[in-house]
């Protein structure tokens, strides 16, 4: 088995059922995902941890409180199990960016990508430089990610209005593993916000903050 997948297993499980440990382990860190080319990657500053308060109350995983920022090329990218990537323009990776991410996500990692309205475009011809061999796929209603602790029978919560069409998650699936989670026409992110930012009803924030926290719960028990 590949070490990096080695690391992530053994970690996860750790965070998943080690309370029992003398020395507790340090809790996990999600990310996000710092790339080049423009776009605003750093957009929706307090969607993260928002999630991640969320996560940590909702959810029986060991988290640390507060997201780290991580390049696209860095080795620093394996240290974190789940990455979450968004903005609204374009997107750049050079094909070393693109073969540390390809190998991340073999090793074992997650990617979750929400289109922030504008990031569509340039994002799937980037995904295609990661895996060429791949297509997005848009999953259906039963698969596992909308089967967590909280159900989306009809999929991905809406969450803002921009062209009037239906939110949709498509997946790259590599040798039958869902490793990348793409959310469009959703604004996934934006429902995690703060309620003063966008002023939406609790009731769609706390949908978006459920997906989310779906997403984070598959990322960390699919192996």
């Amino acid at each position: 088995m590949n070490k990096n997948l080695l690391f992530f297993t053994f970690a996860l499980v750790l965070a998943l059922f080690g309370k029992a440990q003398a020395q507790p382990e340090p809790p996990l860190k999600l990310a996000k995902l710092k790339y080049n080319g423009g776009g605003d990657w750093y957009s929706n500053k307090t969607s993260l941890p928002n999630l991640i308060s969320f996560c940590r109350k909702n959810l029986n995983i060991n988290l640390d409180t507060e997201e780290a920022v991580v390049e696209v090329g860095s080795p620093e990218l394996f240290s974190y199990p789940f990455v979450h990537m968004t903005g609204h323009g374009n997107v750049v990776f050079s094909e070393a960016e693109a073969q540390n991410l390809r190998k991340y996500l073999i090793s074992g990692g997650f990617l979750h990508i929400d289109d922030n309205y504008g990031l569509d475009k340039f994002v799937r011809v980037e995904l295609k430089k990661v895996f060429p061999e791949l297509e997005l796929i848009e999953l259906p209603f039963n698969h596992p990610i909308y089967n967590q602790k909280y159900k989306f029978p009809k999929g991905l919560p809406k969450v803002h209005e921009h062209d009037g069409k239906s939110p949709q998650g498509y997946g790259l699936i590599y040798e039958g593993r869902l490793l990348c989670f793409y959310s469009v026409e959703c604004d996934l992110g934006n429902g995690w916000e703060d309620q003063v930012i966008y002023n939406d009803s609790e009731e769609v924030r706390q949908k978006a903050l459920q997906m989310g926290a779906n997403l984070v719960a598959y990322a960390f028990t699919q192996y």
